[in-house]
């Protein structure tokens, strides 16, 4: 099925160059990999390159690059991913990002409690919102 019609709602939520990125690299898979997860798996590592999600929706990141140590390995093995956060980010920037999503307790969390802070919320945000 072509990822215009596959297009998960948080994508819905997102800017039209977030979507396109998305469906490019879903229909791009899909002829490699075939229909199936592996195809939505690898339409995300793609759009994690530019993009971040932030609460139920993504946003285009400051610079473009991998989001997590999953993402920077390329490989289809299994391990644990920032769901969308953009992890590489400067404590700064996940700061803000947890200020935007009203995440309390920020200013005394570590970079990591702030990425597992904003994974929470973000997940919270997703199931919300659908």
């Amino acid at each position: 099925m072509p990822g215009r019609e596959e297009l998960p709602s948080t994508l819905e939520r997102s800017p039209k160059e977030a979507q396109e990125t998305w469906i490019k690299a879903h229909d791009s898979a899909v002829e490699t990999y075939g229909e199936g997860q592996r195809a939505h798996r690898t339409a995300f590592a793609a759009l994690k390159h530019s993009f971040e999600k932030v609460g139920d929706h993504w946003e285009k990141k400051e610079g473009r690059g991998p989001s997590d140590e999953q993402a920077k390995k390329g490989t289809p093995k299994p391990g644990k991913t920032a769901e969308g956060v953009d992890a590489n980010a400067s404590k700064h920037h996940l700061y803000d990002v947890a200020s935007r999503l009203g995440i309390p307790g920020r200013s005394k969390m570590t970079k990591d409690e702030l990425v597992d802070a904003i994974k929470k919320a973000n997940r919270k945000a997703t199931a919300k919102a659908r």
